[in-house]
C-alpha cells in the first residue's frame, strides 16, 4: 500500500447544475415526507439553458406543484435574472402516481424483532461507510477543506468585488500525505463563474486578490495545516472569468457522488443519494455505512475504517458485511466486521426507527434533505444528523477490551 502519494477532491457549490438538481429533487422529497411521512418518491432533475425537467413518480394522495419547488430552489440557490431566471424558466414535467402499497404503511416505532425482519431489501445495493482520523469529523481532509472553501465561495459573493459571482463554482484541494497522513497543502483550484458577461475593465490580479482574502484565508482558518509558499494555487486558470451555471453547462440529479461521499478517497455507490425516499436502501445504507465506520474509528479500533454492506432484493439483513481497515485495526478486519453486525442494525425498517428517517423532514420544517443535497451528506458538523452520532463508541470500546 502507498504511503506517500497526492489526493485531490472536489466539491461544488450550491448552484451548480448538477447540485441544483439535486436539491430540487430532495425539496421535493422533503415536500412529500413532510405531509405524508409513509410516502414513497423518487424524483429526478436535468437542467440545461432556460429549462428544468422533472421526473417524479410517487405512492401518496399528498398533492405537490413540483414546478413551484424548483423554482423557488432556484431562487435561493442564488440566480436571478441576468442568469437563469427562476421565474421563466421553461419546467417539464413527468409525474406518475401509483396506487398504495399497503405493505409500506408500517410505524416501524412498534415492530418487534420478527416483524422488523419482515420488511425487505426492494433494491439490490452496494453501499460504503468510512471515517478516518484526519479530521474532528473523521472524514477525509481533502474533500472537508473543499466543501470549506466552497462553502466560503458563496459567502464570499456579498463582497463587493466578488458581488458578480455566479452561484456555480468548483473547488479542487490537493492534498500531499506522508505516511498516509496528511503533511501539506499541495494545491488549491477554484473555478469561478460569473452572473453575466464582465465589461472589459476586468482586473484580474485584483480580483484573484479579492478570491484569496475573502475565500481562501477564511477556509483555513483553525486548519491544523494551511497552505504554504509552495502551494499551487489556480484562480480560473484556464480563462478569466466566464458565464456560468445552466446557461452554459447541463446538471442531471446524482452526478456527485464523490462530492456528496468522501471526495473519492474512499469507495462509494455509483447510485444517487439525493431524491429517494428512506425506504430506498441505496440511500439509507450508506448512511448506516457511516454511522458504523464512525463509531468504530471514534472508539479507537481503527485509523481508518471503510464498512461495505451487500443488499440483496427480498432480504433484510445484508449478505455481506465487511470491513477493512487498511493495516490500521487493533482487532482483524474479520472480528470487526463480527463486532459490527452485531451492534449495529442494517435492516431498512431498523435504519427508518434508529434514524427516524421518515420524520426528519416534518421535524425540520420541511427542510432536511434538501440541506443535504449540498456540500456533503456525510461529516457534516453543520446539521445534527442521526448517522454523525457516536452513540455506540462506548459499547464497542468495551466489548473489544
Amino acid at each position: 500500500m502507498k504511503e506517500d502519494f497526492i489526493f485531490i477532491s472536489e466539491s461544488v457549490t450550491e448552484g451548480h447544475p448538477d447540485k441544483l438538481c439535486d436539491q430540487i429533487s430532495d425539496a421535493i422529497v422533503d415536500h412529500f415526507l413532510t405531509q405524508d411521512p409513509y410516502a414513497r418518491v423518487r424524483a429526478e432533475c436535468a437542467v440545461a439553458t432556460a429549462i428544468l425537467f422533472i421526473a417524479a413518480r410517487f405512492v401518496s394522495e399528498v398533492k405537490v406543484d413540483v414546478a413551484y419547488i424548483a423554482r423557488k430552489v432556484i431562487a435561493q440557490a442564488g440566480y436571478a435574472r441576468s442568469n437563469f431566471d427562476p421565474r421563466t424558466c421553461s419546467i417539464l414535467t413527468s409525474l406518475q402516481e401509483y396506487p398504495p402499497e399497503g405493505d409500506l404503511f408500517f410505524n416501524e416505532q412498534r415492530l418487534d424483532d420478527d416483524q422488523l425482519d419482515r420488511i425487505k431489501a426492494r433494491q439490490q445495493a452496494t453501499v460504503f461507510g468510512f471515517a478516518c482520523r484526519q479530521t474532528e469529523a473523521l472524514m477525509p481532509l481533502p474533500i472537508w477543506l473543499a466543501h470549506k472553501l466552497a462553502r466560503q465561495v458563496m459567502t464570499a459573493r456579498q463582497e463587493p468585488l466578488l458581488a458578480s459571482l455566479s452561484p456555480d463554482a468548483k473547488i479542487q484541494v490537493g492534498v500531499e500525505y506522508r505516511r498516509r497522513r496528511p503533511a501539506r497543502i499541495h494545491s488549491l483550484t477554484l473555478v469561478l463563474s460569473a452572473s453575466q458577461a464582465m465589461s472589459g475593465d476586468f482586473e484580474r490580479r485584483r480580483f484573484e486578490e479579492q478570491v484569496r482574502e475573502a475565500v481562501i484565508l477564511p477556509a483555513f482558518q483553525g486548519e491544523a495545516i494551511n497552505p504554504d509558499g509552495q502551494t499551487l494555487i489556480f484562480i480560473n486558470p484556464l480563462e478569466n472569468l466566464l458565464v456560468g451555471g445552466p446557461t452554459v453547462h447541463s446538471g442531471l440529479t446524482g452526478r456527485k457522488t464523490g462530492t456528496d461521499t468522501y471526495g473519492e478517497y474512499a469507495r462509494q455507490s455509483g447510485n444517487a443519494l439525493s431524491g429517494k425516499d428512506p425506504l430506498r436502501i441505496d440511500r439509507t445504507g450508506a448512511y448506516a455505512a457511516r454511522h458504523a465506520a464512525k463509531n468504530v474509528v471514534a472508539a479507537g479500533l481503527a485509523e481508518e475504517c471503510e464498512v461495505q454492506l451487500s443488499y440483496c432484493i427480498g432480504l433484510a439483513r445484508p449478505a455481506s458485511v465487511q470491513v477493512e481497515t487498511f493495516g490500521t485495526g487493533k482487532l482483524s478486519d474479520e472480528k470487526l466486521a463480527a463486532l459490527i453486525e452485531k451492534h449495529f442494525d442494517f435492516r431498512p425498517a431498523a435504519i427508518l426507527r434508529n434514524f427516524q428517517l421518515r420524520h426528519l423532514p416534518a421535524l425540520h420544517k420541511g427542510n432536511f434533505y434538501r440541506r443535504l443535497s449540498a456540500y456533503g451528506q456525510v461529516g457534516r458538523v453543520d446539521l445534527r444528523l442521526p448517522w454523525e452520532e457516536l452513540d455506540l463508541v462506548q459499547k464497542l470500546h468495551d466489548v473489544s477490551t
